[in-house]
C-alpha cells in the first residue's frame, strides 16, 4: 500500500511533516496545537508589549488581524480563502444593507455558505478524515457575523422602538473593527464567540475597568497556569484512557453480536465520557489564550476575586456533575448555546426548542450523526423537562433521599447523553446503525407517551 502522502492529510503547511511522523499525531492536528501554542505566546507578546496605553486602538486591531490571518492560512492553506470571503461577504451587507434586515440577510448568506462548503466536504470529498479543517473557523464566524448583524439590528430596534433584545450595538463597525473582531488570532481557529462590545472593549484598554470598575490591569497568569494544567490533564487522559476506549469499537459488528448487553451498554457509557477530553482540551486552551493577552474577565466573585470566565465554553465540574439534561446543556459549548438562545430561541414565534436543535444541526454540518443527535434531543429534552417538573418536588423532604434523587438522575441524564450523542461522535460511519438506533429511541419514546 502507497505511503499516504502529506499533502493528503492537511490542506495547510507541510512543514511540519517530521514531527507528525515523530510523533504518530495527524499532520493537521499538529499544525492545530502548533498555531494553538503560537496564539498563546503571542497572546503574552500582545498583552505586554502592545498595551492599550501605549499602542493605538488601529494597531491593535490590525496586528491581531494579521496574525489571525497568517495562523489560519498556516493551518488551512488556499481553504483559508472560504474564511476571508464570508467576512467581506458579511461586510457587505452589514455596511451597504439596511439595519432592519441586514440580519435576515447575514443569517442565510452566513449558514447557507457554511452549509455549501460542509456539502462539499462530505459529498464531494467522500466524507473527508481530516478532524481538523476550515470548516470548524468557519463555523466560528458563521456565529460572529450573524450576531453582530443582529445586534446592530436590535440596536436600530431600540432608538426607534425602545425594544431590544439582550444585547445590542448601536454603530456599524468599520472595516478594520470588522476584520479584527471576525480574524483576530485570539479566537480564529476555536473561537469562541465573544460579545463584539467586550472585544472593542479590551482592544481600547477599557476592559478591566469596565468590568472591575477600576483602571489597574490584574495579572492574568493564575488563570492561565490553571487552564493550561487543566488542557496538560485533558492530554494525558485522552492518550491513556480516550486511546484504550475508542468510540468506533460501539459500531463494531463482532462487538454488537457477541457481546451481552450490560457490557455494550458500560462500554458506550465510558467511552462517550472518555472522547469528552479533546473537547475539554481544545475549549480550555482557547480560554487561556484570551486570557494571556488580558480578555476574558467577568467581575469579581463572592471572595472578590477576579473571574477570568467571560468567555470560557465549557464548564467541566458542571458537565460531570449534571443532574439533568438541560444542566448538561448549560455547561457545554456555553458560547454556542448564547448564540443559538439569542438569534433563534428567543426569537421564533413557537416551537423554540425544536428550531433551536434544528438550527444547530445545520450549524454542525451535514453529516447524518449530528441530525440524529439534534433530532433525538428534542424529545429527549422535553422529556427530562417534564420529569424534572412532574417529580423533582417529591424528593426534595430530607438530604438523604434528595442525594439519592441526584445520583439516580445523574446516572439516567449520563446515560441518555451518551445514548444521544452516539451518532455525533460515529458521523458518517455504520449509517444504518445510527438510523437504527435513532428510530428505536423515537419508537420507545412515542410508545411510553402513548401509555400515558
Amino acid at each position: 500500500m502507497e505511503e499516504e502522502s502529506v499533502t493528503f492529510r492537511t490542506t495547510g503547511s507541510a512543514r511540519l511533516g517530521p514531527v507528525s511522523d515523530f510523533t504518530g499525531i495527524p499532520l493537521d492536528q499538529v499544525n492545530f496545537l502548533a498555531c494553538q501554542f503560537f496564539a498563546l505566546l503571542a497572546a503574552f507578546w500582545f498583552r505586554l508589549y502592545l498595551r492599550p496605553q501605549y499602542t493605538s486602538p488601529v494597531i491593535r486591531h490590525a496586528v491581531a488581524t494579521i496574525l489571525g490571518i497568517s495562523v489560519v492560512s498556516f493551518c488551512f492553506g488556499w481553504y483559508a480563502m472560504h474564511i476571508l470571503l464570508l467576512v467581506f461577504a458579511c461586510y457587505g451587507i452589514l455596511a451597504w444593507g439596511r439595519a432592519d434586515n441586514i440580519h435576515s440577510y447575514t443569517m442565510v448568506t452566513a449558514v447557507g455558505y457554511l452549509t455549501i462548503c460542509q456539502v462539499s466536504r462530505v459529498f464531494i470529498f467522500n466524507y473527508g478524515i481530516l478532524s481538523t479543517d476550515f470548516s470548524g473557523p468557519l463555523m466560528m464566524i458563521t456565529q460572529k457575523v450573524t450576531m453582530l448583524a443582529f445586534q446592530v439590528h436590535d440596536g436600530e430596534e431600540y432608538k426607534r422602538f425602545t425594544v431590544s433584545y439582550n444585547i445590542f450595538h448601536s454603530s456599524k463597525p468599520s472595516l478594520l473593527e470588522y476584520l479584527s473582531y471576525n480574524l483576530n488570532f485570539l479566537s480564529i481557529l476555536v473561537g469562541p464567540w465573544n460579545n463584539y462590545k467586550d472585544y472593542i472593549d479590551f482592544i481600547e484598554g477599557k476592559h478591566a475597568e469596565r468590568r472591575l470598575k477600576r483602571r489597574e490591569e490584574p495579572s492574568p497568569m493564575r488563570p492561565v497556569i490553571q487552564k493550561l494544567l487543566i488542557c496538560a490533564g485533558c492530554l494525558l487522559f485522552f492518550f491513556t484512557i480516550t486511546k484504550a476506549f475508542p468510540v468506533a469499537y460501539n459500531a463494531d459488528p463482532d462487538f454488537i453480536s457477541q457481546a451481552p448487553f450490560v457490557r455494550r451498554l458500560s462500554y458506550a457509557f465510558f467511552s462517550v465520557q472518555a472522547a469528552r477530553s479533546k473537547f475539554y482540551f481544545a475549549w480550555t486552551l482557547a480560554d487561556a489564550i484570551h486570557n494571556a493577552a488580558g480578555y476574558g474577565i467577568r467581575g469579581l466573585n463572592e471572595k472578590g476575586e477576579v473571574c477570568w470566565d467571560l468567555i470560557s465554553n465549557v464548564n467541566i465540574w458542571g458537565i460531570e456533575t449534571a443532574t439533568s439534561f438541560k444542566s448538561f446543556i448549560d455547561n457545554w459549548n456555553i458560547q454556542t448555546g448564547i448564540w443559538l438562545k439569542s438569534v433563534c430561541y428567543d426569537r421564533v414565534p413557537y416551537y423554540h426548542t425544536a428550531f433551536t436543535f434544528v438550527l444547530s444541526a445545520l450549524w454542525h454540518g451535514v453529516y447524518p450523526g449530528y441530525y440524529f443527535t439534534f433530532l433525538t434531543g428534542i424529545p429527549v429534552t422535553l422529556a427530562a423537562r417534564a420529569m424534572r417538573r412532574n417529580f423533582r418536588h417529591h424528593f426534595l423532604c430530607s438530604h438523604w433521599v434528595k442525594l439519592a434523587y441526584d445520583l439516580v438522575t445523574w446516572a439516567a441524564t449520563h446515560l441518555a447523553i451518551c445514548y444521544t450523542v452516539m451518532p455525533f461522535l460515529l458521523l458518517a460511519g455504520q449509517h444504518e446503525k445510527i438510523v437504527t438506533h435513532t428510530l428505536s429511541m423515537l419508537i420507545c419514546l412515542a410508545s411510553g407517551l402513548a401509555e400515558q
